[in-house]
């Protein structure tokens, strides 16, 4: 070998050296490791706020460093068949609290739950679990019908009973008259509701404006809404010639008796009612009153309106009366 090829030898034999000092040197830094990312971990908590059709479920879920969604599995048996909405629990390394509002369920059902878990290392199941939903309170609406209705006249009160074990149970009818000072009275006998929790009072020959209320024999009890019953005056209004013509007579009776009363005359025109005459009740036994006017009439028809103010029943229109 010539001496200019030993000294290129020797040069790259150095170099080889250097890289391999260097390359050692750098292992011996203290370079940072990066922990690779884990499945995650699911521990599912207690439920609260259970009612009769919903629930409130919670956990624990630990991401394992990875980015980590969650979600619940719920139903009435381990087999769930529901889950809940998805959820995001980052990607740390600690335990986050996570919970979720359940909603639609049955009363007086056991449902089992679980919190899933799921990165991209795996999906991770809590534990089963089980809470039980309440009874659905019982509650009463109540109807009336009709609206007002006429002195006299039968009247329903309807209604129902909602709620767990609403079949079968009596309910009791109350009510109280105009002025509404008194304190209620049951009226009737008890009825029992149907297998829909419905029931039905009638009542025959409604005399005074009333307050009625529904309430059960339970222990305690339920009570409904107060409901208002307007009773209407009944008027009965008649229409006779007179020798002059263009004028009619207008006459009959109001029930129950309002002597002192006024009465109105109107002109049906275009579904409006035109007055064009009026008067007062008078006396005429003790279960009526009655009223006799002279009007000029048209062609058309005619209604009697009996204005009672400040009464145990309300105003209310004649049957119409055509002249023709």
């Amino acid at each position: 070998m010539n001496r200019t090829g030993a000294v290129a030898q020797g040069l790259s034999r150095r170099g080889r050296g250097a890289v391999l000092a260097l390359s050692l040197a750098l292992g011996a830094l203290a370079l940072p490791s990066v922990a690779a990312a884990a499945t995650p971990k699911a521990t599912t908590g207690g439920a609260k706020g259970v009612s009769y059709g919903s629930a409130t479920v919670n956990g624990t879920v630990n991401p394992g460093g990875a980015a980590t969604s969650w979600y619940f599995q719920f139903g009435p048996t381990r087999a769930y068949g529901s889950q809940s909405a998805i959820g995001t629990a980052g990607a740390g390394d600690k335990g986050v609290s996570v919970s979720t509002g359940l909603t639609g369920l049955q009363p007086l059902t056991v449902y089992h739950y679980r919190l899933v878990a799921v990165n991209a290392s795996g999906t991770s199941f809590g534990d089963d679990r089980t809470f039980q939903t309440t009874k659905v309170p019982l509650s009463l609406a109540i109807d009336i019908s009709p609206k007002p209705v006429v002195f006299g006249m039968p009247v329903v009160i309807q209604g129902t009973l909602a709620g767990t074990s609403n079949a079968g149970r009596k309910v009791v009818l109350l009510a109280r008259t105009f002025p509404f000072t008194g304190p209620f009275a049951q009226i009737g006998n008890p009825e029992l509701t149907t297998a829909t929790g419905g029931f039905s009072f009638t009542l025959l020959g409604d005399a005074d404006t009333a307050e009625f209320q529904v309430v059960t024999t339970t222990n305690p009890p339920v009570s409904s809404g107060i409901a208002t019953e307007n009773v209407a005056v009944s008027v009965s209004s008649h229409l006779s010639k007179t020798r002059r013509p263009g004028f009619a007579r207008i006459y009959g009776t109001v029930s129950p008796a309002h002597d002192g009363s006024q009465i109105g005359i109107l002109r049906i025109v275009h579904g409006h009612g035109a007055l064009v005459g009026g008067t007062t009740l008078h006396h005429h036994n003790a279960a009526s009153s009655s009223f006799s006017r002279v009007v000029r009439v048209h062609k058309g028809i005619y209604r009697v309106l009996a204005r009672v103010v400040g009464a145990a029943q309300v105003s209310n229109y004649g049957q119409p009366l055509l002249v023709r």
